[in-house]
Order: structure tokens, then sequence, then C-alpha cells
């Protein structure tokens, strides 16, 4: 389950990022903040590679627990 949020957060944190950084210089308009989307895309991005990088999913800990 973790892995699956941890994909989800990294998937849509990229595209946030890119729409914001496209947003910024003008090449799309979009009807939020550009620097918004740019920073809440860059803190999912980040948490969701760190997630899938250090972070067991539950049901390997389920699995540890009962050996």
């Amino acid at each position: 389950m973790i892995k699956i949020l941890a994909l989800v957060m990294t998937i849509g944190g990229a595209i946030a990022l890119v729409m914001g950084v496209l947003g910024i210089f003008g090449s799309v308009a979009l009807m939020l903040s550009p620097w918004a989307l740019t920073i809440l895309g860059f803190v999912f991005f980040v948490a969701g590679i760190s997630m899938l990088k250090y972070r067991k999913d539950t049901d390997e800990v389920q699995a540890e627990s009962q050996n």
C-alpha cells in the first residue's frame, strides 16, 4: 500500500512540477499560481521518491512479524 501511495505521489509531483515550470515560463496558462504548483510538485516528487527508497511495504512488515 505504501509503495502504491509513493508511486502516485511521485507521478503526481512530476506532473505538477512540469506544469508549474511551464507556467512560470509562460508556455501554459494555468488557473493556479505557477509558483505554488512548482513548489507543491517538488515537495510531492521528493516525498514520493524518498518513500519509494526507504519505506518497507506493509505486506513485508506483516510477513517479518509473523516469522
